[in-house]
């Protein structure tokens, strides 16, 4: 029987409580397991404003005190489920960061964490950077967050470092903006600031890194990479104006200002990652961490639509040994209209070549990605 969802409202869910039923989105995708527990007022209005559904059959039973009955519905959690708990996991380390003892501790328990998902499966975390949600700018100042510690998980191996150098670079991306998280999603939603919200922004390196130490991290490369992720050398920068930027630092700004430069906001669209590639390089006079960053993501990175010689509209979902080897998932036929079933196409078949990239438009953005992964229907 197929499953048949309807749409929560606030009052079906508390926080605080255990979630006594699995909550998901639109398509089914599960964002919280039942038992899980929303912890702020914060998470319940992002969640509500994307949109909330349940198991109609599970809501039942969870109604009538049958919450551990068996649920036809319920799947195995996918790796795109994982990826959104940690965007939760993330939001709850940055408010842990209040007093409470261990939270350099925690940052190294979320950093473990973080690495495993990523080399889960490299393409659907790349994807996931690629591909963002529209409906969840109001999440930016922790996505971003995610994302840039991607991007410099991956930088970190192409420039030599090591997986202790590499690790500490990815933990500065994680906290590198904790203090203005919020104004963070609030611009990339609404689109204007107020003049208070650009003075926390100037000067939210310097207050990072003040709040780190607060809280017991002492590594000194990871504080003044935060400290120094908006410098420039030569004095452009801010907050001080340094002449001279740690290598570290120079690093987790060329990851952070290529994210952003790929990410959508009320007031603009994403750049392609072809032109966001090229504007970095160019501003950074190939500095190697942009020649990194280029070299891991590709022309034609996961989450990429592009069309193909057949005529088709596709997703890429692998990258290749070569940027016309890459992997790519049809959604729609030859004609431009969209399928029901996505298929599989070997881009370095002549009959499936990738032409261009292509905009992204309503038919690419109502596939779930489940779908372009052969994880859904």
């Amino acid at each position: 029987m197929a499953t048949q969802l309807l749409r929560l409202v606030a009052n079906q869910l508390k926080v605080g409580a255990a979630l006594p039923f699995s909550v998901r989105d639109e398509h089914g995708k599960l964002l919280l397991a039942r038992g899980q527990v929303l912890h702020s007022d914060h998470q319940l209005g992002a969640l509500l404003a994307r949109g909330l559904y349940v198991d109609q059959e599970e809501l039942r039973l969870a109604r009538e005190g049958k919450a551990g009955a068996a649920q036809p519905s319920s799947r195995q959690q996918t790796l795109f489920d994982l990826w959104e708990q940690a965007t939760w996991h993330l939001d709850r380390l940055h408010k842990s960061l209040d007093g409470t003892p261990g939270f350099a501790e925690r940052c190294d328990e979320f950093a473990t964490m973080f690495f495993d998902l990523v080399q889960r499966d490299v393409d659907i975390a790349i994807f996931l950077s690629v591909r963002q949600d529209v409906r969840r700018l109001h999440l930016y100042g922790l996505t971003h967050a995610l994302h840039t510690a991607l991007v410099c998980l991956l930088m970190g191996p192409r420039l030599g470092w090591d997986t202790s150098r590499t690790r500490t670079l990815v933990k500065a991306a994680l906290t590198m903006n904790l203090s203005i998280t919020d104004v963070q999603g609030r611009f990339a939603a609404v689109g204007h600031l107020t003049e208070r919200q650009r003075d926390q922004i100037r000067a939210h390196p310097q207050e990072a890194a003040q709040a780190l130490r607060a809280g017991g991290v002492d590594d000194e490369v990871w504080l003044r990479a935060v400290e120094q992720h908006h410098e420039r050398a030569g004095g452009s920068g801010y907050p001080m104006g340094l002449q001279e930027v740690d290598e570290t630092a120079m690093a987790l700004r060329m990851a952070d200002v290529f994210m952003a430069k790929i990410s959508p906001r009320v007031e603009r669209a994403a750049l392609s990652v072809q032109d966001a590639a090229r504007q970095m390089y160019a501003e950074a006079q190939g500095h190697p961490s942009a020649a990194a960053i280029i070299k891991e993501y590709g022309i034609y990175p996961p989450g990429n639509v592009v069309k193909l010689a057949s005529g088709e509209l596709a997703v890429v979902i692998r990258r290749g040994a070569t940027a016309q080897a890459a992997l790519a998932a049809a959604v729609t036929d030859k004609a431009g209209m969209p399928v029901v079933h996505t298929a599989r196409r070997d881009t370095s078949q002549p009959a499936y070549a990738i032409r261009s990239s292509a905009p992204d438009g309503p038919v690419t953005q109502r596939v779930p990605p489940e779908r372009l992964y052969g994880l859904a229907q």
